[in-house]
């Protein structure tokens, strides 16, 4: 994971909340050593979205690789602003993972989406880096699947509990051959 993050050329400061909020606010900066979750989100790509069959955004999506598959997790936000609420979670997971029988043909075509396709159709721009480390990020994002949780309804002054499943501009519904290309048949020996 972090010879990835090294290649790309995508390091982040550890900055706590309380820090953030301080120098935005004001108040006291603190900062501390220690890594939490929240830190590493340092991948910045910015795309639109299809949140109950409208076309939104674009949304700025700040990612970090969770395991070598890769999965990545993606906090995903309206603006740059640093008091942007999170209106989105998206998780891109290696189709090595997706495409097999995990996850059902109907629930894929229904709730993922392919960026190898969403990539091709020219929406989807990695930030604050040289191009050529943005296309190196394309390059292995393309290999993936993404899964989109829309928190936060367009217009709301809160968000309402609802959760709607986000989708890529374009999306193409797989076949079934497509979806299971990773799997194996049973009885087989060795990997794909």
């Amino acid at each position: 994971m972090r010879k990835l993050l090294d290649i790309a050329g995508i390091t982040g400061a550890v900055v706590t909340l309380a820090a953030l909020a301080g120098a935005r606010l004001g108040g006291p900066r603190v900062t501390t050593a220690a890594m939490t979750p929240a830190d590493g989100h340092t991948i910045h790509v910015v795309a639109p979205h299809v949140i109950a069959g409208k076309v939104m955004g674009p949304f700025h999506h700040y990612c970090k690789i969770i395991s070598p598959e890769p999965t990545i997790e993606c906090l995903i936000y309206h603006s740059t602003d640093s008091l942007a609420p999170l209106v989105e979670v998206e998780y891109i997971v290696a189709k090595t993972v997706t495409r097999t029988g995990l996850i059902s043909l109907a629930d894929w075509n229904k709730n993922w989406h392919d960026h190898q396709q969403e990539i091709a159709t020219g929406r989807v721009k990695v930030l604050d880096v040289p191009d050529s480390v943005g296309a190196q990020v394309a390059a292995v994002v393309a290999k993936t699947d993404g899964i989109i949780f829309h928190l936060w309804p367009d217009g709301s002054k809160v968000p309402t509990g609802q959760v709607v499943i986000g989708q890529s501009v374009g999306h193409v519904a797989l076949t079934s051959a497509a979806k299971f290309m990773y799997s194996k048949p049973a009885g087989s020996v060795g990997t794909h």
